[in-house]
C-alpha cells in the first residue's frame, strides 16, 4: 500500500490499535510494529506514537525500543508507558508513586506549546496508570498537569517530542482527537486513507488467501459477524460462503429465531442453525471459573463447527473457517507480543490460534474497531438495525452468570476492616455520611494500568442519587482501594451478610438472567431517550444475604470501540421502573447498578 505512513510502536498496551484506529480516521494511514523494530526501518515513517504497556519501565524485563529511533529527526509521541520510556531513555526517571490514576482526570495546560498550542486550558483526560514521570528530561518542559500527576503533558518543540501520561486515543479524553490532529499536522503526513480503500483493498487480501475455495463462517447476528459475511459475499460471490448459527443455549431469550430472521431479511440465505444448548451446559457442568468457561465454550463452538460440517458433507480441503473477530477480542487476549491477557474470547481459544498459524482461518475484520466495523456495514449497504445492534458477547451468557466453587462458597467471608476505611474515606473526601458499605466475597476481571486485575467489587447503600457525585466516588475508591476494580450503586435489597452460592452454569440459572435481561430490554425500549448506551449487560451473582437467593447488576455502558467504556447515567425514573420489574423476580434478593468506567472494569464481569 502506497499511503504517507505513521508508525506505532506496540509495547503491549490495551490502546495500541485504538491508537492506530484514531490516526487512519484522521485520514494518514498507520502501521504496528514491535517496540524493538530497529530505527533504520523506521525512516521512511512520517511519524512514530509510543503506545501504553501493562509493564514498568524500570523493571529489567520491560519492554524497550532503539534508542536511535530519538536521532532520526522524526516527530515523536509518547503515550503513557510510551511517554515514561522517552523519559527514561533521554535521562529523565520514572517510578511508581502512591496515588494511582484510573480513569476520568482534569488536566490543565501549563505550556501551549507546540501540539499542545491549540488544547483548552482544561479539560477531561482519561488515565490508566500507577508508574509516572518524577524528573524530566534535557530538552523537555512540563505542557500540562494534573492533580496528581505533575508531568502529565510533556514537550520539546525543538526536536518535536512530546509525551502524555494521559490516552488521547480514548474517547474519554474530550480533546484527545486534537492532540492527534496537531501531531499529524507537525509530521507532514498526506491524509489518504479512508474505509473505501479498506473495503478495497481488504477484498484484495480476501480473494487471494482464499483462492479458489471456500467460506465456512461463524455468525451470530451482532454487526461484527455480518459485516463480516456481508465482505466475505462481495469477494467471493454469495453460493462461496456458508453461515452456521450455534443456538448454545446462553443467547438471550428467543434469540436464535430473531436472529435467522434478522439474517434472512438482509439477504443472507446461505445459513444453517445448529441448536446445541444441551450439549453446552453438559460440558459447562460443575465448571466455575470463567477462563475455564471461555476456554469450553470456544472449544465446543469448533467442535460443533465440524460436526455440522461433516452432517452437510463439506470437504475440510475445500473450506476455510471464517470469523468476525475484531481488534478488541485479539488484544484482550494478549494478542500483542507484549500485551497482558485480560481474558480468553471465545473465537481467540488455543484451537482457534493453531487453525491461524496453519492458514484454516480468515478473519477479515481483525484489524478493525467497532466503530470502523459499523462504518464499513453501512458501506457495505447493511440494514441500520443490524449495522447499531447492541453488542452481546460471543460466549453470550456464559460469561454474565457468575459462578462459584463449593470449596469457597458458603463461607463468610470478613471485609470488616476494608468497609470501614472505604466507608472513613467516603464520609471524610465526598461527606458520605449515610453510606453502608459491603465489599462482595466474588470477583470479577478488570484492567488497570493495561494489566488484568482479578478483585472484589464494592457496593454503595446509600441514597445518594446524584449521577456526577457516585462517579467521583467510584474512581476515588477504585484509585485508592487495590482489594476493589469495582463500584456498585445498590438499588434493591438490604445491607447485610452477604454470602457466595455453590453455583455452576445450568438451564435454571440461565432462564433467570433471560428473563431479567428480556425484562431490561422491554423497559428501556419504551425510555424517553438511548442515553448513549452502547451495550447493556445484565449480570447474575451467586451472592446474597438469603440462602438460595441471587443478585442482579444492571451495567448500561456508554462505549465506541470497546476499549474504553463509561457507566450510563440513566433517568431515576427509568431506573425505578427498572427495579419494578426484575425483583418480580423473588429467587432475586438484590439489585445492583455498576458505576465502573472501562478501565478499571471490564465491560463484562468475566
Amino acid at each position: 500500500m502506497n499511503h504517507n505512513m505513521v508508525a506505532i510502536l506496540d509495547f503491549g498496551g490495551q490502546y495500541a490499535h485504538l491508537i492506530a484506529n484514531r490516526v487512519r480516521r484522521l485520514g494518514v494511514y498507520s502501521e504496528i510494529l514491535d517496540p524493538e523494530t530497529p530505527a533504520k526501518t523506521l525512516k521512511g515513517y512520517k511519524g512514530i506514537i509510543l503506545s501504553g504497556s501493562p509493564a514498568s519501565v524500570y523493571e529489567k524485563a520491560s519492554p524497550t525500543c532503539d534508542a536511535d529511533i530519538f536521532k532520526l529527526g522524526i516527530p515523536l509521541l509518547g503515550i503513557c508507558y510510551g511517554h515514561q520510556i522517552m523519559q527514561q531513555q533521554l535521562g529523565g526517571k520514572v517510578d511508581s508513586v502512591a496515588a494511582k490514576e484510573y480513569g476520568l482526570a482534569k488536566f490543565r495546560v501549563k505550556k501551549a506549546a507546540g501540539v499542545f498550542s491549540k488544547f483548552p486550558k482544561s479539560s477531561q483526560a482519561w488515565m490508566s496508570h500507577g508508574d509516572t514521570v518524577i524528573k524530566l528530561a534535557p530538552g523537555f518542559v512540563v505542557a500540562g498537569i494534573t492533580e496528581d500527576c505533575p508531568f502529565a503533558a510533556v514537550a520539546d518543540t525543538k526536536r518535536h517530542f512530546y509525551g502524555v501520561q494521559f490516552h488521547p486515543e480514548v474517547t474519554h479524553t474530550a480533546h484527545g482527537m486534537k492532540l492527534f490532529e496537531a501531531f499529524l499536522k507537525i509530521t507532514g503526513a498526506r491524509r489518504d486513507w479512508n474505509m473505501t480503500r479498506f473495503m478495497e483493498e481488504e477484498i484484495g487480501r480476501i480473494k487471494a488467501k482464499i483462492g479458489d475455495r471456500k467460506v465456512f463462517l461463524l455468525v451470530s447476528g451482532g454487526v461484527d459477524s455480518a459485516v463480516c459475511f456481508a465482505l466475505l459475499e462481495k469477494a467471493l460471490g454469495k453460493s462461496r460462503v456458508y453461515g452456521l448459527l450455534v443456538d448454545t443455549g446462553l443467547m438471550r431469550l428467543d434469540e436464535a429465531k430473531k436472529v435467522k430472521i434478522a439474517l434472512n431479511k438482509a439477504g443472507f440465505s446461505n445459513l444453517h442453525v445448529a441448536s446445541k444448548g444441551a450439549e453446552f451446559f453438559r460440558a459447562l457442568k460443575g465448571v466455575t471459573h470463567p477462563e475455564a468457561k471461555r476456554k469450553i465454550i470456544g472449544d465446543l463452538f469448533w467442535k460443533v463447527k465440524e460436526d455440522v460440517a461433516k452432517e452437510l458433507g463439506l470437504n475440510g480441503k475445500e473450506w476455510v473457517m471464517g470469523q468476525g473477530t475484531i481488534y478488541p477480542d485479539t488484544i484482550e487476549t494478549g494478542g500483542t507480543k507484549h500485551a497482558d491477557k485480560i481474558k480468553t474470547h471465545h473465537n481467540r481459544v488455543d484451537l482457534v490460534q493453531q487453525m491461524i498459524r496453519e492458514g484454516r482461518v480468515i478473519e477479515p475484520l481483525a484489524q478493525l474497531y467497532k466503530d470502523e466495523v459499523r462504518a464499513l456495514g453501512e458501506k457495505l449497504g447493511l440494514p441500520k438495525t443490524m449495522v447499531w445492534r447492541q453488542p452481546f458477547p460471543g460466549p453470550g451468557l456464559g460469561v454474565r452468570i457468575l459462578c462459584a466453587d463449593k470449596t469457597v462458597a458458603g463461607r463468610p467471608t470478613d471485609f470488616t476492616l476494608l468497609n470501614e476505611e472505604i466507608g472513613s474515606y467516603l464520609r471524610k473526601h465526598f461527606k458520605l455520611f449515610d453510606c453502608v458499605l459491603r465489599v462482595l466475597p466474588i470477583q470479577s476481571v478488570g484492567v488497570q494500568g493495561d494489566a488484568r486485575t482479578y478483585r472484589h467489587p464494592v457496593v454503595l447503600f446509600t441514597a445518594l442519587r446524584d449521577w456526577d457525585k457516585l462517579e467521583q466516588a467510584s474512581t476515588a475508591i477504585t484509585n485508592h482501594f487495590s482489594q476493589v476494580n469495582r463500584v456498585l450503586l445498590a438499588l434493591y435489597g438490604e445491607a447485610g451478610c452477604f454470602l457466595l452460592t455453590p453455583s455452576d452454569l445450568n438451564p435454571a440459572r440461565a432462564r433467570v438472567l433471560q428473563k431479567a435481561d428480556d425484562a431490561v430490554t422491554a423497559v428501556m425500549q419504551k425510555a424517553p431517550r438511548d442515553y448513549g448506551i452502547w451495550q447493556f449487560p445484565v449480570v447474575l451473582l451467586p451472592v446474597s444475604t438469603a440462602k438460595k437467593h441471587e443478585s442482579i447488576v444492571l451495567r448500561p455502558i456508554v462505549s465506541t470501540e470497546a476499549m474504553t467504556a463509561s457507566f450510563a447515567r440513566i433517568d431515576w425514573k427509568v431506573v425505578g421502573q427498572l427495579v419494578d420489574i426484575v425483583k418480580k423476580d423473588k429467587s432475586l434478593s438484590h439489585i445492583f447498578y455498576d458505576l465502573t468506567h472501562k478501565p478499571p472494569g471490564t465491560i463484562e464481569w468475566e
